[in-house]
Formats: C-alpha cells, structure tokens, sequence
C-alpha cells in the first residue's frame, strides 16, 4: 500500500464506478445487482483507505472487492454456473490491471443501453446519470423536482424496459452505428442543456462534459463525437460572465468577455482544427464565404453549432462578431435540423449580419407553423429585433410579454431588465 491521500477516492471513484458497473452487467446480467456491488466497493474504500492508505491501483481493488460481493450474491442465489465461471475468470484480470480492451467495449455497451431509443428521453438522462455517473438518487430526484421515491421507480422502470425489450447490452455495428450514435449524442447534449440552463443543475453540464470526452476517447473516429465535445467546451467558457454582481443573467452583449475561460476555448477550437483536416464523406457539404476565404467543412449539426459557438468565443464583441459566417451556418443548420431553437436563432443572426428587417423576416416565416406562438424567447427575439428599429416602447412591451411566460425565474428577471431598458431608451 502507498500513503497517499484519502481524497483520491473521489476522482479512483468516478473513473472505476461505470468501469465495474458496465462489466458486472455484462458477466451478471443484473443491473441492480451490479450497481450494489459497485456501491459496496466504495463504502468499503471509505472505510478502510484512511486506515491502510489507497492501493497501488485503486480501480483495481475497486473492482476486486465488487467482484467478490456479486460472487458471494450469486452463490447464495444458487445461480447458473456459467455466470460464477465468468466472474472467476474475472478475477484474473481485476486486480491489479483491468483489460483496457475489455473495458472500452463495456463502458461502450453500457453507454448506448442507457441511451437506448426505446427508453423515454428523460429516463435515458436519469439511467445515464445513476448508472455511467454514479449520481445518486437523491440528487436526481432534486434535480428533476421529484421525490427520492418517484426517482427510484423511475430508474428500476427503466431498467426492467432494457429487459423486458431485450435490449442489447452492445454497441451497434456498421450502419446500425450511424444510426444509433446520434441518440447517444442527443442524451448528452440534453444533459449538458440541463446544466447549462439558467436554474439548472450546474454538475450536470461538468458530467455531460466527462462522458463527451470519454465518448471521443473510446470513439476516435467518430468526428461528430468531438464536435460535441467542442461544443461544450465553448458554451461552458462563458459560465463566470453570464451573471451580474446580484446573480442576474447577461445576454451576451454584456458580458465580461476577459472572464471567458480562454483555456477551454483554446481546447475547443484545436479539436475543430483537427476536424478540419479530417477525412470527410463523399457527400460532404462546405460552406463558401463569397471572397473564398472562409470555408466551413460541415459533418453534421453538432459541428456547425460548435463552429458557431467559436465565431463568437474568437470575436472581440458582439458588433465585431463575422455575423455573416453564423447566419450561413444556422441556414445550413435548419436545412439539416430545423427546431425552433435553431430557427429563433437564426432570425437573430440574420438580423445581425442583414439588418433587423431581414431578422423579422426569418422570424416571421418560422413562426408561420403556430410552433413559437406564445414562445418566450419568440417574443423576447422579436423584441431585440423591434428594438434595433427604433421602436423601443414596442420591443418594452413585448419583452414584458416574454417574461410573463418564462419557463424560469433568472429568464424572467434578465427579460424584465431588457423591458426596462427599452422603456428608458423610448423616453
């Protein structure tokens, strides 16, 4: 045993945990069981690495005594032979160096059970979160304003749909791949929004961030897996210059850009670089600025919202931000994935990079489906946009409006503060 601090176990226990879960339920087949043994090993940890000091490899002793408890579990339980025979050979690899091979392809086929399609999307989060993160209940539970109780027959609900589907503990194949990785990309990227959110859960967005990049390790070759990575990277630099002194959103016009956390920017745009120089499909659109100078090679939604975030972490303002290259890539964008997100948006970056008449526009035809009426941030754009117009006590009323149906608190504050800023310029 080495002396080393006790502190250890947190960061031993978020790398070994999905590492000893995914390969339990592999060997097992029990997922309960699994997670059980996984958390036993931990308590086990607490107690005894203050007295004899954390193991040469902690994951390793993590491991062995998890493995052990689920082989005296299904001993008792009288269970199939075949199952005790693989934990046994197990125990050859566990402890002291688990096979890296082996685990990659675990903590893969735990990744996409989790975010299977045929679980409900809020279940996908919640099964990610408990299972591959190890989030307890309870702040789930406090995250998804449920109770402890309501949480826990959520996840063992979702875990008997992975077994009563026959859901395949495997990751796909071939085409099926193609077809899978973006459900998996999707659960990260709304575990990341509900982090990022004004009343969010601000761990949620540092383990969508983890998993994104255990995604990309165990993935390489998947280059939208690193456009999301970027992505997050980007939208979390600016999390210390999005509130004020009293705790109120910015928008990002009034935000302190030197408070941008450059380091993760700089990570960002090297792994959008390297895209760039990245093998790309046959069909492979670009975008071409019409002095030639700027081209965008785009792969895919989570790559051109990641070159968007970027015009704006490189720009030195709003008014010195290159709007011209955002608003082409939000129309490709809503060519490939149109959302009333994406097309608020764009109306913004239209009217930034084209003047606010050509905004109303955007907006005008993405609300002719009846999707954004009554939308807040529908109202809260069409009132920037009035507003450039010089029309300040319309863009007061209509941000007033907006806040009267904001889904939070701190949007309905900042859009009260927009409202009064509009009022004071009609003056």
């Amino acid at each position: 045993m080495t002396a080393r601090p006790v502190t250890t176990l947190e960061s031993v226990a978020a790398e070994a945990y999905p590492r000893i879960v995914a390969t339990l339920i592999r060997v097992t087949g029990d997922w309960t069981l699994a997670e059980d043994c996984a958390q036993e090993a931990l308590v086990s940890a607490v107690q005894r690495w203050p007295r004899d000091g954390v193991p040469g490899n902690p994951g390793g002793w993590l491991m062995t005594v998890a493995r052990n408890r689920a082989t005296d579990t299904l001993r008792r339980a009288s269970v199939e032979r075949r199952k005790l025979e693989e934990l046994a050979a197990l125990a050859e690899t566990a402890d002291p160096v688990i096979g890296e091979e082996d685990v990659v392809d675990d903590r893969l086929r735990l990744i996409f059970t989790c975010c299977h399609p045929a679980l409900a999307p809020e279940a996908r989060v919640a099964l990610t979160l408990r299972t591959i993160c190890g989030v307890p209940t309870a702040d789930l539970a406090r995250a998804f304003l449920v109770t402890e109780s309501t949480m826990t027959r959520r996840l063992t609900r979702a875990k008997s749909k992975v077994s009563a589907a026959r859901i395949p503990y495997r990751v796909p194949r071939g085409p099926a791949l193609g077809e899978r990785l973006p459900g998996v990309l999707s659960v990260l990227y709304l575990l990341f929004t509900q982090g990022y959110n004004a009343d969010g859960e601000p761990a949620f967005a540092e383990e969508a961030i983890r998993l994104a990049r255990l995604l990309r390790r165990l993935m390489p070759g998947q280059d939208e897996v690193a456009a999301l990575l970027a992505l997050f990277l980007l939208q979390r630099s600016r999390h210390a210059a999005r509130r004020d002194a009293d705790g109120d959103l910015l928008p990002l016009d009034r935000q302190d850009r030197s408070l941008w956390d450059r380091e993760a920017i700089a990570e960002a745009l090297a792994i959008l670089t390297a895209l760039e120089g990245a093998d790309r499909p046959e069909d492979s659109r670009r975008l071409d600025a019409p002095d030639g100078r700027d081209r965008v090679a785009v792969c895919g939604p989570y790559e051109l919202q990641a070159r968007i975030a970027a015009c704006h972490a490189t720009a030195p303002s709003v008014a010195g931000t290159d709007w011209a290259r955002i608003a082409r890539c939000y129309d490709e964008l809503a060519r490939i994935r149109s959302t009333p997100v994406v097309e608020l948006n764009r109306a913004v970056a239209h009217g930034y990079a084209h003047g606010p008449q050509a905004g109303l526009a955007v907006l005008a035809g993405a609300r002719a489906g009846g999707e954004l009426d009554g939308h807040p941030l529908a109202l809260a754009t069409e009132a920037d946009l009035t507003g450039k117009l010089g029309d300040h006590d319309r863009a007061a009323d209509l941000f007033r409006q907006a806040a009267a149906v904001a889904h939070t608190g701190a949007e309905r504050s900042a859009l009260l503060t927009r409202a009064a800023d509009s009022a004071a310029e009609g003056r």
